[in-house]
């Protein structure tokens, strides 16, 4: 069995928009995306770490443990031997509290394919190749989201540019949600279930192609 890491944050844990709810497994995107791999044969096992408000190397100054390079290398150890690491972070980095740029978050990625590509994993085990996501952008934070996002709209602009060009430079595949899903209108920020299956469905061949393919550091 093949084992991939999608490390993320809420969008991916699957809060439905509007609440504090999840999305079943079988509809949140990971879950779909193992769901199509095994459906095309692929023996594999998706382990979700996504956790609500994860920013990718900054902290939240009033939740302890968001930055995602907090424990990061220990859950590479602690999974291995992964086939592939699926990275989705950088929106939280644009909360109205955060004064940072596309380029902030896109560096912020590249610190954490650094650290998942030295992690102390035990010897023989594979370095994992690394898939760079760039989530749907933020759309107009409304309800539940509207202070905590107030300006990412604006902050996040040129996102998906920004972590392609990382990508390019570290030698990651690069996939731009963007393209294919948007943030719901109910809150801005996260993704309804159609959203979800979407993006799911559309990253089984992505995935599929990259299973088994050794990385480069």
């Amino acid at each position: 069995m093949k084992q991939i890491l999608v490390y993320s944050d809420s969008l991916s844990w699957g809060i439905i928009p509007g609440s504090r709810q999840r999305h079943p497994f079988d509809v949140r995107w990971p879950g779909r995306l193992e769901n199509g791999l095994k459906a095309a044969g692929d023996d594999v096992r998706v382990i979700e770490d996504c956790l609500n408000g994860r920013r990718t190397v900054f902290d939240d100054p009033y939740k302890p443990g968001r930055s995602g390079l907090e424990g990061l290398a220990q859950r590479i150890e602690v999974n291995s031997p992964l086939a592939l690491v699926i990275l989705m972070l950088g929106n939280n980095d644009f909360q109205s509290m955060h004064p940072h740029s596309a380029w902030h978050a896109a560096q912020g990625n590249a610190a954490l394919v650094h650290a998942i590509r030295t992690a102390p994993i035990e010897p023989g085990m594979p370095v994992p190749p690394i898939l760079l996501v760039a989530p749907p952008q933020i759309g107009m934070p409304a309800g539940t989201m509207a202070e905590k996002f107030n300006g990412g709209d604006v902050k996040c602009t040129g996102f998906p540019k920004a972590l392609d060009k990382v990508a390019k430079e570290l030698n990651c595949p690069f996939f731009d949600a963007s393209h294919i899903i948007h943030a719901s209108a109910v809150d801005g920020v996260h993704l309804d279930a159609h959203s979800h299956e979407t993006l799911g469905d559309a990253l089984v061949p992505v995935v599929a192609a990259l299973l088994g393919e050794p990385a480069t550091p």
